[in-house]
């Protein structure tokens, strides 16, 4: 059941949550690390809600959750919907690193690439960005970024931190760990283009 203090304007499909690192996005894991239902009331579990996307463990950031399926299929089918985040790489992102992410850099899951890449921050050996992807395959950002060097040291650049801040216009408005239901206009702005 859900909790009686929501009100009529409220989503009845969709949910964010706010994940931290160390939480995997499955429903139960063998090994009894933690998931991200630890973090969510047992309704969310029992009634079938399920991740729209993934976020690996060391992941932080926005997670959708519905239990249906249309929504899941239409927010992550490729080429359908921008995912904006914010990063952490070890070694000096040049402009070469970045006009080779946007063109695509070819990696053992095939081509991976990137819509934008802006330079936001730096801090000692490490550079901050934002980028923008519009298909998620399994550890995207981390593997294109991994398939670059670092022109210093000749060593692949890593992403040290990923933290997700939007899916299509909505965008992360919760504290790291929290989850709340979506408005139904959030919804609708989510969905209206798909």
């Amino acid at each position: 059941m859900l909790p009686i203090t929501h009100t009529m304007t409220t989503s009845k499909k969709l949910f964010v949550l706010n994940k931290p690192k160390g939480y995997l996005v499955t429903r139960s894991d063998d090994l009894g690390r933690k998931t991200v239902y630890d973090l969510l009331p047992d309704w969310a579990f029992n009634e079938g809600w399920m991740p729209i996307g993934r976020l690996d463990l060391d992941s932080k950031g926005l997670l959708l959750f519905t239990t249906n399926g249309h929504i899941s299929n239409a927010l992550t089918t490729p080429k359908k919907c921008t995912k904006v985040y914010e990063i952490w790489v070890r070694g000096h992102v040049m402009d070469e690193h970045i006009a080779e992410a946007l063109k695509g850099v070819q990696t053992s899951q095939g081509l991976l690439k990137a819509l934008e890449v802006k330079k936001i921050g730096m801090g000692g050996a490490k550079t901050k960005l934002s980028v923008v992807i519009d298909e998620g395959k399994n550890r995207h950002i981390r593997r294109l970024f991994g398939a670059l060097k670092d022109p210093k040291f000749g060593t692949p650049l890593k992403v040290l931190e990923l933290n997700r801040i939007s899916i299509g216009d909505f965008k992360l408005d919760i504290d790291i760990g929290t989850w709340r239901f979506l408005s139904e206009e959030e919804e609708k702005m989510l969905l209206d283009k798909h």
